[in-house]
């Protein structure tokens, strides 16, 4: 049975760990976990910024991981922010604590304090768990703020619209053709993930003044969604039966066109019912195409 350790003792084990690294300054927790809000479970992650003054330094091996216990499992890449480039490390260890480090240059500490505002990941929430030359008491608070979808624009709306008939064509034609793995990319993640989960998130805010942080990848989908709307947006996963799928791609284009027509009333929007209206002629049109033998 997997026991956890409790938030408390990873933390502290962290802190410690930083502590006695010379070349680690400061750290960061970042995330649900430095909100902690009711997003968070035994499960959660720890998102650690590590600051360190030779970046290239640090990250030319990956022992330091096992500062904290011995890894399972890691991942890693880089990115850039502000121009500066920061390195990704993630790890599960044995103890199933999984923690996401990113890398940071000291320099980079300095120059988001001379910004306007603080990066969206930060500003959701950060808390300082070390810092040994006082290099966070400039850092601005976070607002909580980010990471709350904004009213879509008509372009950006008609847009998506746009793109989610363009999507589900495809769907119709790798039916017919019988290429199940293509629908399944298709319908579930460019009609379905893509496209309509927008439109089912934007749906979530109307009810809420646009107020709402969400889950990120649709997590929450299930609990904020009115219970009809999630009823028939589950009853659009299948499995990898031809005839099921064409039930479920006419599913979702139903839920699309509910969801869109909702949210484009909400917003003054008018919902393209002729763009709708021809797509769906032509889908039906394939579904009944005769197969040369």
């Amino acid at each position: 049975m997997l026991a956890l350790p409790e938030e408390p003792d990873v933390l502290e084990k962290l802190h410690r760990w930083g502590d006695a690294t010379p070349s680690i300054r400061v750290l960061i927790l970042t995330s649900s976990r430095a909100r902690a809000d009711e997003s968070v479970d035994a499960l959660s992650d720890y998102d650690v910024v590590v600051v360190v003054r030779e970046v290239a330094e640090f990250v030319a091996s990956d022992d330091w991981v096992s500062g904290y216990g011995r890894p399972l499992v890691r991942w890693g890449d880089q990115h850039e922010l502000y121009g500066v480039t920061t390195f990704f490390r993630g790890v599960v260890y044995w103890d199933g604590v999984k923690v996401d480090y990113t890398v940071w240059p000291e320099v980079l500490v300095r120059q988001i304090a001379e910004e306007a505002g603080l990066p969206e990941d930060l500003d959701v929430g950060y808390r300082v768990l070390l810092d040994k030359d006082g290099l966070m008491k400039s850092w601005r608070s976070p607002t909580y703020r980010a990471h709350i979808p904004a009213k879509p624009a008509q372009a950006e709306y008609d847009a998506l619209v746009d793109e989610f008939w363009w999507d589900t064509t495809y769907v119709a034609k790798s039916l017919w053709r019988g290429e199940i793995v293509f629908v399944k990319f298709v319908l579930d993640y460019d009609a379905k993930f893509v496209a309509l989960r927008r439109f089912l998130e934007w749906r979530i805010e109307i009810d809420r003044d646009w107020a709402l942080r969400l889950g990120a990848y649709g997590r929450g989908l299930d609990r904020l969604l009115p219970t009809d709307i999630w009823s028939e947006l589950a009853a659009t996963y299948v499995g990898t039966d031809i005839e099921e799928n064409w039930g479920a791609l006419f599913r979702t284009t139903a839920l699309f066109r509910r969801v869109a027509t909702e949210v484009g009333d909400a917003l003054g929007y008018a919902y393209p019912q002729r763009i709708d209206d021809a797509v769906t002629a032509h889908l039906q049109a394939v579904r009944k195409l005769r197969r040369e033998s």
